[in-house]
């Protein structure tokens, strides 16, 4: 029994220093997320622009950031407002109006080579039963999606790439990285990104106790 409490609280180490040093091995991405101005304030959102069904009257935005998660990802930069953005965009039947932000980041974020053109912020108006993603298509031209319908490109920025991994430090404050390839929630039905660090972390603290608990039943059989 004691052999067993050992091995129990000697794999349960191991897996929290693995956990506690997960962060500082993230993998940042570059890559456009997709964002909920539900409010008035940003929130990452839940859905991808496909699957998202704005009402009358939400902002979405897109963001062309540098991250390890979603929850360290730049959040757009121009208020998520829509009185100020459809302002002169009166309501019609058989339609919406959806405020849509398109913020391309900032220099630090920029591949190499390319200069992040001004945020814009537009008020789309589309049918009733619109995604989000038919929004970004009603105010923005040349959007570049991958195979797996992974948003990678806005008004032809950046020109190349897609989600690309990022080496070295150079995220910009305030947008800090993704460990495994972030569907951003911007992706033709995405949900979100692959498992941060943290993440396998914790799920490696899950698989430990797990085997522990395994052993020491065996034993008690035994």
């Amino acid at each position: 029994m004691r052999r067993t409490r050992l091995a129990c609280a000697l794999l349960l180490a191991a897996a929290v220093t693995g956990l506690g040093a997960g962060p500082a091995q993230a993998q940042e991405y570059r890559y456009w997320s997709f964002w909920d101005g539900d409010g008035g304030s940003w929130a990452y959102a839940t859905q991808g622009p496909a699957t998202m069904r704005p009402a009358d009257g939400a902002v979405t935005g897109f963001r062309f950031t540098v991250s390890t998660d979603s929850a360290a990802a730049g959040k757009p930069r121009p208020a998520a407002g829509f009185k100020a953005l459809c302002a002169g965009t009166p309501a019609k039947d058989g339609t919406k109006r959806v405020g849509v932000v398109i913020d391309f980041g900032t220099a630090a974020d920029a591949p190499k080579g390319e200069q992040p053109p001004k945020p814009r912020e537009e008020c789309a108006r589309v049918p009733d039963d619109a995604s989000a993603g038919d929004a970004l298509a009603a105010v923005a031209t040349s959007l570049r999606y991958d195979a797996h319908g992974l948003l990678c490109g806005v008004a032809d920025y950046p020109k190349a790439g897609c989600a690309e991994q990022v080496s070295g430090s150079g995220a910009s404050a305030g947008a800090s990285p993704s460990s495994g390839k972030p569907a951003a929630g911007a992706d033709g039905g995405g949900d979100g990104g692959g498992p941060s660090a943290g993440l396998l972390g914790g799920i490696g603290v899950v698989v430990v106790l797990g085997v522990a608990a395994g052993w020491q039943a065996r034993r008690r059989r035994g």
